[in-house]
């Protein structure tokens, strides 16, 4: 029996700005989810939000793409989404750049990572779920857990993977990817991975038998929509343990905070910042960016739950470990925020194509002649 994972999210509205997923929509997906778990379709759900994008966590046995678990995510999207606009919340169905499904959500607004695997004996699984930030932020911490000896010991002493790790890099502006072995062609990951604009890592396989081990979100809504709709905010799936590195691994890289793309408007470097889940909301400069980290088991299919079936969920974050990254995070937002709109606190004029500057932009093109 393959088992796979779902996770899809998508910003339907958000109480008071682009700030938290209220509790009603919350619990409309929650409603669904129970019901769709009752029909077959899924077998095992959580759902939770990060800042303002609502997060479907969805264990099953139909594989990745699949019309039924893609359908119900799009039928969950479209009627909270009519709920926020009812309520009128901000940016009600922002996310939702198509109004036809055909068969599979992926381009049509909302974020996807899947996985679909072979169980292990033991098979611990950590989702990442970011607000707002682009594809792009998974880059740094996913080459610290995989690539990085100084972040993840069993490189060095774990012989199941001193043969290192394959990382498939998307190349989100030509549509383009391609493949890197590590540790023999580290440096030339770093040198496409450092432009986090532009390329995306999108998956982890172990080298030495092709295990998946991570799976990114990497679609780009400015890309899709052909203007700036809001930040990507990625989601990602990763294994841990048994021959691959273990949790506390792949929680180190968030010891301390670092910079992504996105924060205010899409249009700012900010740290990011790993927070509980119920501290998952957006505030000062609609940030700083957020981070959420769950941890769960899958067994035969579905996610281990308790004896009244509830999911046995760990909110990793939900841990004072990750305070100084959180104080990190704010002392580095302070700094930045005193430069304005003088780069590098705003992106690059590259990026910036991408948002709402140009159109501010427009109205002084005829007032420059040639020198």
């Amino acid at each position: 029996m393959r088992t796979t994972i779902s996770v899809i999210k998508c910003d339907v509205g958000s109480l008071a700005g682009h700030h938290i997923v209220p509790k009603p929509i919350l619990e409309m997906a929650e409603k669904r989810l129970k019901e769709a778990k009752e029909q077959g379709i899924i077998n095992s759900y959580f759902v939770f939000n990060a800042g303002d994008d609502l997060e479907l966590l969805m264990v099953h046995t139909r594989g990745e793409n699949n019309e039924e678990v893609h359908g119900l995510a799009w039928e969950i999207f479209q009627k909270t989404a009519e709920k926020a606009k009812n309520l009128k919340l901000y940016g009600a169905g922002q996310d939702l750049l198509k109004t036809a499904f055909s068969g599979n959500i992926r381009g049509m607004g909302p974020g996807t990572a899947e996985m679909e695997i072979e169980e292990r004996p033991s098979e611990p699984i950590v989702v990442f779920a970011a607000d707002k930030t682009s594809g792009g932020a998974f880059n740094f911490p996913l080459f610290k857990i995989f690539a990085d000896p100084f972040n993840t010991a069993g490189l060095i002493i774990d012989p199941s993977m001193a043969g290192g790790f394959k990382f498939e890099v998307l190349d989100v502006k030509e549509n383009k990817k391609a493949v890197f072995k590590c540790p023999e062609e580290m440096y030339e990951l770093i040198a496409l991975i450092g432009s986090v604009d532009r390329y995306t890592i999108s998956h982890v396989w172990r080298k030495r038998d092709d295990l998946l081990c991570a799976v990114t979100s990497t679609s780009r809504l400015s890309l899709i929509a052909g203007k700036y709709v809001g930040k990507d905010d990625p989601v990602a799936i990763v294994r841990a343990q048994h021959g691959l590195p273990a949790l506390g691994e792949v929680l180190m890289p968030f010891l301390h905070s670092f910079f992504v793309e996105g924060w205010m408007r899409g249009s700012h470097w900010g740290p990011i910042m790993p927070v509980s889940l119920k501290d998952s909301k957006c505030t000062i400069f609609d940030g700083p960016p957020r981070i959420v980290a769950i941890g769960f088991q899958v067994v035969n299919g579905e996610i281990a739950s308790d004896d009244d079936g509830k999911p046995l969920i760990s909110d990793l974050f939900d841990d004072p470990a990750f305070d100084l990254a959180r104080r990190e995070a704010i002392e580095h937002a302070a700094i930045m925020r005193r430069m304005g709109e003088f780069e590098p606190a705003r992106l690059s004029s590259e990026i910036m194509e991408y948002t709402t500057l140009p159109r501010i932009l427009e109205r002084f093109k005829d007032r420059f002649i040639p020198v």
